[in-house]
């Protein structure tokens, strides 16, 4: 098989729409298939990626219109000449914007099957930072370009509906995976958490792992710090770090992390929490629960499809202080802690990459059979 996959967001900036499309050229290149990626350009952007070559499209900085606050990747004449070399058998357009919506264009021109991953809520993020005005205007155009393409697939049950209820046609569901066996308990440090808890063994250690940008709303943990039962631990960098560490002068900011030194710093948790409501997933409550850790999960967006609530963790109102604070002093009285970390790493241990990035290629086999079938009907074979 062979796939294009056009993508809003590539290396070196690390986010979920980033990492998905690493597990799947990864295993895209286990199993024999071949990829091309097209992607925004930046200073450190690979040649290739797994044995699969990466072309870029010039930017421009969206920051004063776009929420994300990521580079937008233009569209050009040269991605049809890309596309038309390749010669994929269909066109994965990873959280399509600018860049995805123009490929799409060309995909109809050469009559190659899309694939469409809706992965990022501008409108909700639009809604964070004060775009209010654009934040309608912004849903609207991710709707029609999804609505555009073959098959839409979405991470959670409250993307698909919110798909839906726009009525964008053809939407599946398709979560995220997880490395199971590098995001796992056994990753848990003493040594570490002694020095987080410096001297106070009862402290409760409350962590978030994510990028430190308005969206994910971590000034809301503001209540936790004042608590004395409570050490938080902030994982990340983003444009709100050095605000954050005057909101939170008590937690303790770890900065970027990744690979093993992330793994043990999750199983080293107690809890963990994501305060952001607009995450269409949320890959870092994913990897905690792999971790055996409980999380906290606002009530919307797709981390609430994630966790059940008072077996693998929390879906509550962050925003709401007291709820917060509450929920954080019930969860330390339990007596089956245990249990519950338990069934928070069952409750992900068979959403593997390979076992989840099969399943895409599931859904690529279909949009291919599909434009095979309508092409036999159009010259009147079926």
């Amino acid at each position: 098989m062979r796939v294009a996959i056009v993508t809003e967001s590539f290396l070196p900036n690390i986010n979920g729409v980033t990492n998905s499309v690493l597990r799947i050229l990864e295993q895209l290149s286990n199993s024999g298939d071949q990829a091309l990626v097209i992607a925004p350009a930046a200073a450190q952007t690979p040649t290739s990626y797994a044995g699969h070559p990466v072309k870029t499209v010039p930017v421009i900085n969206a920051q004063n219109f776009l929420p994300t606050g990521m580079p937008m990747g233009l569209p050009q004449k040269r991605i049809k000449h890309l596309l038309d070399g390749f010669a994929p058998d269909v066109i994965h357009l990873a959280s399509p914007f600018a860049l995805g919506s123009y490929a799409n264009k060309v995909a109809k021109q050469l009559n190659i099957p899309t694939i469409s991953i809706y992965q990022t809520d501008l409108g909700g993020f639009a809604k964070q930072y004060g775009f209010g005005i654009a934040q309608h205007s912004l849903q609207k155009i991710l709707y029609k370009i999804h609505s555009q393409t073959d098959r839409t697939l979405a991470p959670s049950t409250a993307a698909c509906l919110d798909l839906h209820l726009a009525k964008v046609p053809e939407v599946y569901l398709w979560r995220r995976g997880v490395n199971t066996e590098l995001f796992n308990p056994s990753k848990r440090c003493q040594t570490l958490r002694a020095t987080w808890k410096n001297g106070e063994p009862d402290k409760i250690i409350v962590g978030f792992v994510g990028r430190l940008a308005l969206e994910k709303r971590v000034a809301d943990l503001k209540v936790l710090q004042s608590n004395p039962n409570i050490k938080l631990v902030i994982v990340g960098d983003g444009p709100h770090r050095n605000k954050l560490k005057q909101q939170l002068p008590e937690a303790i900011f770890l900065g970027f992390k990744a690979g093993e030194e992330l793994a043990q710093i999750y199983a080293s948790f107690d809890l963990f929490i994501h305060p952001g409501p607009n995450e269409t997933f949320c890959q870092a409550v994913q990897e905690a629960l792999s971790s055996g850790i409980p999380a906290i999960v606002p009530l919307t967006g797709g981390p609430a499809d994630l966790v059940a609530h008072g077996r693998t963790g929390y879906v509550i109102n962050i925003a709401d202080p007291i709820k917060l604070n509450q929920t954080v002093n019930l969860h330390h009285a339990r007596t089956d802690r245990k249990q519950m970390r338990i069934a928070a790493r069952d409750s992900v241990s068979m959403r593997t990459w390979n076992r989840i990035n099969e399943e895409l290629k599931e859904h690529y086999q279909a949009v291919i059979d599909q434009r095979k079938i309508s092409g036999l009907s159009e010259i009147g074979v079926a």
